[in-house]
């Protein structure tokens, strides 16, 4: 993962995010609590254009600047709910709408947010 650190991925993720104007970006670090990621970024988009918009200049900032590929991405801009997983750091993109219904930020309520 060339030499960023997971939280400097994650704080990546975040900045990325708020270039394209994602509502509530926060980061959770998961590494006291949890084995599936270091950490998770969480954003809110308000639209399925915009939720794409995110994912998609994510993807290019990192690739371009980093030389970074996500090992996977699951969900598209009509689920309203995209994971992007770069191995230690997920970033989940939820349209606003779904955001409260599954909300990951109570289910991993144990986690600390970064700030």
């Amino acid at each position: 993962m060339s030499a960023l650190t997971s939280l400097k991925l994650a704080k990546l993720c975040r900045t990325f995010a708020e270039d394209k104007k994602a509502e509530d970006p926060l980061i959770l670090d998961l590494r006291k609590v949890s084995a599936v990621a270091d950490f998770f970024v969480i954003c809110s988009a308000q639209s399925e254009p915009q939720l794409k918009a995110i994912a998609n200049g994510m993807e290019k900032e990192l690739k371009d600047g980093y030389g970074l590929y996500p090992q996977a991405v699951d969900g598209f801009p009509r689920s309203q709910w995209i994971v992007i997983d770069y191995g230690t750091v997920m970033v989940h993109i939820f349209h606003t709408s779904k955001r409260g219904h599954y909300s990951l930020e109570d289910l991993w309520s144990d986690a600390q947010r970064v700030k």
